[in-house]
């Protein structure tokens, strides 16, 4: 995989600018200096004359300077500078960029602009942090083939190292572009004697190995231009010093958080880079603790379960008291009326019986209470709610992957953590320990994907499968606990293995490998290592495991994931490429240590204090003497022009009474529908839309956070539904019938008779003891007749009355005088049954007299149409199945199929790849046809092809095994049925068969 970059306007204006800012200084070549090789080196005559090449001097003056930089602060919608901001060297510039949106591809295209029209070849970066460090150096091995082909020329880098000195003579003595690389630790420390690291005093002392010579002059000497990444990070004395001793040209500041603020050239803050759809959208999952009128109880919603043959579940995580005593936790389903202190076994769970299960993501109980997903009733610890992340973040994972895996895009999340030893540690011997949050999360991880997660499709489910629970998550932290020293993160212990690389390598170093499928790591866990610099573009998830203190700690942590993603050949998922669809691939979900809003709150409100300054009202005065650029030319906008923009904006109701942007415009952009400009502002037209966008709406933020909610996306009728073949194909089977039948009563009395006399058993009412632990329990059965004296004899004294012969009647739709006529038929022992247990007595029996009675109908039956019809909406109307386990199919009449079994995914696939297959569809519960034992629904409806004849049309019926053996009578009578129905009743055109795969259907074909 190689990484594919684009040019983005966006960031070819942020060079313009920095470039434009020395407009009027001369070019020159590089210019020469004699190099000093130390006092050992003056003695060999061979280097007397060797040459050092330095950057020339800035040579425009202070006033020059700030017209240029006023220039473009006026161009750009910034606030102009008053003077220059005082700092090191000619001027201190400030460009600020959003996280995520590519900074260091821009001061490395600055730096081969800088040098092309002034001749500038110095330059240092200096970074805060290794992760930073290392994501600079490895943005320079990736962007070294791009940059040479649009400048012919690579530029020289090398990462600071005190150990291999003799690398600052080569950086000196290279007359091409160069760039040292330099984290503060090697220059940085505090000036007091003794005070400075042993690598800082390194680069401020004489060296022997180095020609008696002190590091910082040997770099001060080539006057470079100095590049601060996360300058915000770097604002201490001890750094501010040792930058003024490399001699800076000039200094170039680039991050979003800019804390001390110099002379902005450029800004594209988070309102800027959401407007434009550069970023993700930052979707949250907040958890948010009730405790409820003193309960104790601890209640989890893990998830509703839908299905298309059941009412809706829910999963809830309660405790439960098990056969020890103890309580522990455990995820249970429930159903409408279900009683959870039943089930736990505990009182503190009285009244929480199920009265509604919605699905748009909430439990309601009679009690009132109402829970919704991403809340946690009762008081848990802090370790049950992380648990409780770790969960969602691995769902929300395995949701998300699933979607993008067809995309050919790795889906990765990112957990950070309150403490290391939580992940991992060491024991006596050296030897790896799993932290409590490893544990959690391989515990969690393989009953996801056992449970949840399965069958739906084949190729994601084999790469799901792939790789063990242990082998998907890292850990990345700077300091390694085996040895309490920091390390850069590199893991030494080896597994054995030919191809194993070190988190710290994999993490920081090889992203290409990181996003390669075949790299089986997908989570990562941090502790501090990864902010500010280090990101990857596939983060899709970040669960934050402990808590921010920080003012900028949310920023930092969801900048880390709010790169636009790339797919497994290394292209930019951007708005060029998917339209306006680009949010709904790119969409990051922050699983929160809080509620929804309370982050969203802190969130937004970090966010807000660092936008750059805005106007908030659209006035005449605001857009009148604004210069904008027409082509290369910088025009001013006139007072008429000012009243124009004024009228446009009113007419099409974009601002209101008080000159407020109104959501009317918000909603055009988002639409892509805003009205255009009258003809006479049209040259100017590009330049008028970027000043009203840069009118501050604070309403805009509540768009760039979102909360995560389940939604169920619209599975509407696709155009396989108008084809010629399927709307024929509607036309001979959307109809509704009534039948009628006529049977034999006697004979039915007889037969069922008979075989409830045969078949009928019923077992006496028990209850059961268990005991032992959890995992080993031992059941003793007081219902067995081996327990005479705990037998539950007596059941017809209880309170429960019952109405056999009319529950009888009701269950198998006959009257009570048949009813009493078959019970009257049967032997006394088997009537006396009724006692033992009269629940199961009339379910038997019912399903007994169901089965003699559908027998006999079959060929009975009589089927008439009658003036129903059903509407095309029956197709579309939301599923209960879970819309991500979808099939997403090629021939059906919809996006979408939701089968019930894998049997049936397996044949909607074969019917999309079946070249004798037109058209299809899983024909709906609602489509039914009415039998004495039951609606009976069929499964498919298929138009094909045969030796080039259309039209042939197919019913389809694949629900299991089509064995006799394995179906009912009534499920055998209801088929029965639907066969003379489809095959002699409504047309000849319309075959039904009993099918297990595609192959059974195509031999009917051949065969008829």
């Amino acid at each position: 995989m190689k990484f594919k970059f684009k040019i983005q306007q966006y960031q070819t204006e942020a060079v313009e600018n920095t470039v434009a800012v020395f407009t009027g200084q001369p070019s020159y070549a590089i210019e020469g200096y004699r190099l000093d090789r130390g006092r050992q080196a003056q003695r060999q005559l061979d280097f007397d004359d060797e040459t050092g090449y330095r950057n020339h001097c800035v040579e425009l003056d202070g006033k020059a300077l700030l017209k240029n930089i006023n220039t473009i602060q006026n161009l750009y919608d910034i606030t102009p500078s008053s003077s220059l901001s005082k700092g090191i060297g000619a001027v201190n510039l400030d460009i600020e960029m959003e996280t995520g949106t590519g900074k260091t591809y821009v001061y490395i295209k600055t730096m081969f602009e800088l040098n092309k029209q002034y001749g500038w070849s110095k330059f240092i970066v200096v970074v805060p942090s290794i992760a930073i460090r290392e994501g600079v150096a490895k943005s320079f091995r990736m962007l070294e083939e791009h940059f040479m082909e649009h400048y012919g020329k690579k530029a020289r880098w090398f990462i600071y190292n005190s150990g291999n000195l003799q690398q600052l003579d080569s950086f000196s003595s290279d007359s091409g572009l160069s760039v040292m690389i330099i984290n503060t630790q090697a220059f940085a420390s505090s000036m007091k004697e003794g005070g400075r690291s042993k690598e800082s005093r390194i680069i401020y002392s004489e060296r022997d190995e180095f020609g008696s010579r002190r590091p910082i002059d040997v770099i001060a000497a080539n006057r470079p231009i100095i590049i601060m990444d996360e300058p915000q990070k770097m604002e201490g004395d001890a750094t501010q010093a040792g930058i003024k001793r490399f001699n800076p040209l000039f200094v170039l500041n680039y991050s979003a958080t800019h804390t001390t603020r110099h002379d902005t050239i450029y800004a594209l803050d988070a309102l800027d880079a959401y407007r434009q759809k550069l970023v993700k959208r930052i979707h949250v999952k907040g958890f948010e603790v009730k405790n409820l009128r003193g309960t104790s109880g601890y209640l989890y919603l893990d998830n509703i379960v839908l299905s298309p043959k059941r009412p809706p579940e829910a999963r809830i995580e309660l405790e439960v008291k098990n056969a020890s005593g103890s309580i522990v936790r455990k995820i249970k389903t429930f159903g409408v009326g279900d009683n959870l202190r039943e089930e736990s076994g505990l009182a503190e769970y009285d009244n929480f019986v199920v009265s509604e299960i919605n699905m748009n993501g909430y439990v309601t109980f009679l009690n009132g209470v109402t829970i919704r997903r991403g809340e946690v009733i009762g008081d848990p610890d802090e370790l049950d709610m992380q648990r409780v992340q770790i969960r969602e973040t691995i769902m929300s994972h395995l949701e998300k992957e699933r979607q993008l895996f067809k995309r050919g895009i790795k889906c990765l999340s990112l957990f950070f953590i309150d403490e290391v030893a939580k992940y991992k540690s060491y024991d006596e011997n050296g030897e790896e320990v799993k932290g409590v949050f490893q544990k959690m999360f391989e515990e969690e991880y393989a009953r996801l994907v056992n449970e949840e997660f399965y069958i739906w499709d084949e190729d994601y489910n084999e790469y799901l499968r792939r790789f063990l629970p242990q082998d998907v998550h890292r850990g990345y932290f700077s300091i390694d606990k085996k040895t309490n020293r920091v390390i850069d993160g590199k893991v030494e212990k080896k597994t054995g293995l030919s191809d194993d690389i070190s988190a710290y390598d994999l993490i920081l170093k090889n992203k290409e490998r990181l996003l390669s499928f075949e790299e089986p790591t997908r989570f990562i866990f941090s502790h501090s290592a990864l902010r500010e610099g280090w990101d990857n573009p596939n983060v899709f998830q970040i669960c934050t495991l402990r808590h921010s203190n920080s003012s900028t700690a949310k920023r930092q942590e969801v900048g880390r994931g709010l790169r636009i993603c790339v797919d497994r050949n290394g292209v930019r998922m951007d708005k060029e490429l998917l339209g306006e669809d680009v949010h709904e691939v790119n969409k990051l979900t922050v699983i929160a240590n809080e509620s929804y809003a309370d982050f969203t709150t802190a969130l937004q409100k970090e966010t807000r204090e660092v936008l750059r300054e805005r106007a908030a009202k659209a006035t005449v005065a605001y857009f009148q003497d604004r210069q904008i650029k027409i082509g290369e030319e910088i025009h001013t906008i006139t007072e008429t022009e000012a009243s124009r923009i004024i009228i446009y904006l009113e007419d099409n109701g974009y601002i209101d009474e008080d000159k407020h942007i109104t959501p009317d415009y918000r909603e055009a952009v988002a639409n892509g529908t805003v009205a255009p400009l009258p003809p006479r502002l049209q040259p100017i037209a590009e330049g008028v839309v970027r000043l009203i966008n840069s009118i501050f709406d604070p309403k805009a933020l509540d768009d760039m956070v979102v909360e995560e909610k389940t939604t169920t996306p619209d599975n509407k009728l696709n155009e396989n539904f108008q084809k010629a073949e399927f709307q024929a194909l509607w036309n001979e089977i959307n109809h509704q019938y009534v039948y009628t039948v006529s049977y034999d009563s006697n004979e039915l009395i007889e037969k069922a008779i008979l075989h409830i006399n045969s078949e009928l058993e019923v077992k006496r009412l028990r209850y059961v003891m268990v005991e032992g632990t959890q995992d080993e329990e031992q059941v003793t059965d007081f219902g067995d007749t081996r327990s005479q004296s705990r037998q539950l004899t007596d059941v017809c004294t209880s309170t429960v009355r019952y109405d056999l012969v009319g529950d009888i009647a009701k269950g198998a739709n006959l009257t009570r005088r048949t009813v009493v006529k078959i019970l009257q038929g049967i032997q006394t022992s088997k009537l006396y049954l009724f006692k033992n247990n009269p629940e199961e007595f009339i379910r038997k029996a019912v399903s007994i007299i169901k089965e003699q009675k559908a027998t006999m109908i079959v060929e009975a039956i009589r089927y008439n149409m009658t003036e129903g019809k059903y509407d095309s909406s029956i197709f579309t109307v939301k599923s209960r199945m879970d819309f991500d386990r979808a099939y997403e199919a090629k021939k059906h009449i919809t996006d979408y199929v939701f089968s019930d079994s894998k049997g049936e995914r397996q044949f909607a696939h074969d019917l999309d790849e079946a070249h004798e297959v037109v058209v299809y569809a899983k024909l709906p519960r609602t489509f039914q046809i009415p039998t004495p034992v039951g609606n009976y629904a069929p499964d498919w409806a298929i138009a094909m092809t045969k030796d080039g004849v259309k039209h042939i049309f197919f019913i389809a019926e694949t629900k299991g095994s089509m064995s006799s053996m394995d179906l009912s009578a009534i499920e055998k009578a209801k088929i029965a049925c639907a066969e003379k129905l489809f095959n002699s009743i409504s047309t000849a055109n319309v075959k039904y068969h009993k099918v297990a795969t595609y192959q059974d259907l195509i031999d009917e074909m051949n065969a008829g």
